[in-house]
């Protein structure tokens, strides 16, 4: 334990230092020469020589090309004497350069923020790309491994089936059950403003949203004279973005993966629930009446945005509208909506802030101790809460925190209308990284825009979710994982294809046999073995 805060001690006093990266450059060989002749008691930071380790990243086009003109990055070169040489690519293009770099055998010594699924970790470790790392965790990562005592779940959530671990992962804590701000991802926001106007109430019922869009669409509401009102805009099968949130008005409800659990553990395939039949036909009901955007089965982010910002939706759907509309008064969260018989449901996400796969080590690392160690200091707290939303301290840009010298805390600056998501995309550097619960209101605050989501999911969704659980993170077998890609592949497809054409055509009713059938023919009840297994498994 001494030794844990010993680390931590240091890591918090290099948060502390002057930024600034050191403008000598050290030979790549010379680097990977003097990283071998460290031995492992020898490897403290600040290294006495700079050394050079190569690493392989991604980070949005809204951030600098070199990771090294990152803030967060310099001062982790001058807290440890390690000088990374980056190959980074945009995030669109981050996966195929990944790819071919794996196939080629061109291998950096790691991946950070490195995206891997949990199929491409184990058939990476079956293939001998990426190396086990739990001893390197026991004997040289004390940051990470005082994460894993204080929160054990997360050990278990990475440890593979055969009993390794191959991976570092994100951790992001941001409520705890029902009250996660993962438990709903698309929120539906509406139009107050336009309420306000036609005198209309904000809608408790299917049949009231239906005629509060009606109004949207035929009164006005903007006043320019024009019918260039959208009702209600939404991008299918996209997530946060998808309008999943209405089908909790006819039964089950829905989510990104159609995946639900009865509170008596029964995993449920929602897409087959005869709850999600009549959610499609309501949806069908409102295209006829031309309430729903037409773009909306093919839209791209970009324009969904371009409509957002025009203020020109009467309801839209997002995981935070200060993405789209701003962080005003003029769209509001609309409460879950009862159906034609009075049910109300919020179905939760399968969501949490765990992505198991977010960096590697490889097989042609020589260095592993010492990256292990370089590793272990995205991991520890004031650090961790920097990776994950930015920086303070930047003379060049809007910075996301300022640091209270007194206390050592890291507190969130009013984003001044500033989109989160931008500012986070400039900054930060996804990860690895943990940042639980505790650390709020110690060593860092809570992001605004987070605090008022959770108090929304608090006060409008939680009273609403009848489940009790979710589907967790489980780490499936490789030949579970294979056979569950294959059915996978086609049943979403179909799926995705089947709700947009209903929702446009209708004859859901019609149809719905045959669909059934052919979920089936797909793999459905397969599918639902492996995940019903997966999940008994988890809860022993």
């Amino acid at each position: 334990m001494k030794n844990i805060k010993k680390v931590m001690f240091t890591s918090l006093a290099a948060i502390l230092v002057a930024s600034g990266c050191s403008n000598s450059k050290t030979n790549n060989n010379k680097g990977e020469s003097a990283a071998k002749d460290y031995k492992l008691s020898q490897v403290s930071f600040p290294l006495k020589e700079k050394v050079s380790l190569n690493f392989m990243t991604q980070s949005s086009p809204l951030a600098p090309s070199d990771p090294n003109k990152k803030l967060i990055y310099q001062r982790l070169e001058d807290q440890t004497g390690v000088h990374v040489n980056w190959k980074n690519y945009t995030s669109d293009a981050f996966v195929e350069k990944r790819n071919l770099a794996v196939a080629s055998g061109d291998l950096p010594d790691a991946i950070i923020d490195a995206g891997y699924s949990d199929y491409d970790l184990l058939k990476l470790a079956k293939d001998g790309t990426i190396v086990p790392i739990e001893d390197l965790i026991d004997k040289d990562m004390p940051n990470l491994k005082k994460v894993l005592e204080e929160a054990p779940q997360y050990k278990a959530m990475m440890t593979a089936p055969d009993g390794h671990i191959y991976s570092f992962p994100w951790i992001e804590e941001l409520g705890t059950g029902k009250e996660s701000i993962q438990s709903v991802d698309c929120f539906p926001w509406i139009n107050v403003e336009w309420l306000n106007k036609l005198g209309l109430k904000m809608p408790t019922t299917t049949d009231e949203l239906e005629k509060v869009l009606i109004a949207f669409k035929t009164k006005d509401p903007n006043g320019n004279g024009k019918a260039d009102e959208i009702p209600m805009s939404f991008m299918i099968n996209k997530g946060g973005e998808d309008l999943s949130f209405l089908f909790g008005s006819f039964g089950l409800g829905d989510n990104w993966d159609h995946t639900v659990v009865s509170n008596d553990g029964k995993v449920i395939y929602t897409a087959a629930d005869p709850g999600y039949k009549e959610g499609i036909k309501f949806l069908n009901k409102l295209y006829k009446e031309g309430l729903l955007d037409v773009e909306a089965f093919d839209q791209d982010w970009n324009t969904y945005l371009a409509k957002g910002k025009d203020e020109r939706y009467g309801l839209y759907f997002t995981w935070d509208k200060g993405n789209i509309t701003g962080m005003n008064d003029k769209y509001d969260l609309m409460s879950p909506l009862a159906g034609p018989d009075g049910h109300v449901n919020v179905a939760r996400t399968n969501g949490m802030g765990f992505d198991r796969g977010r960096a590697v080590i490889t097989s042609a690392n020589k260095n592993l101790e010492l990256t292990a160690k370089w590793i272990d200091q995205l991991y520890e707290p004031h650090q961790s809460v920097q990776d994950n939303w930015g920086t303070y301290g930047d003379k060049t840009q809007q910075n996301i925190f300022e640091l209270d010298k007194t206390t050592g805390m890291l507190k969130h600056l009013p984003l001044q209308g500033t989109a989160p998501v931008e500012l986070r995309q400039k900054t930060s550097i996804g990860g690895p990284l943990a940042v639980l619960d505790t650390y709020y209101g110690k060593v860092t605050t809570k992001p605004e825009d987070a605090a008022w989501r959770l108090d929304l999911m608090k006060k409008v969704m939680v009273p609403h979710m009848t489940a009790d659980n979710i589907y967790p993170k489980v780490f499936f077998s490789l030949d579970e994982l294979k056979k569950l890609s294959t059915i996978e592949a086609d049943l979403t497809a179909y799926v995705n294809r089947k709700r947009a054409e209903w929702i446009t055509n209708g004859k859901v009713d019609e149809e719905w046999s045959s669909y059934q059938a052919e979920l089936d023919r797909l793999g459905l009840k397969e599918w639902l073995q492996i995940k019903q297994a997966g999940y008994d498994r988890n809860k022993k």
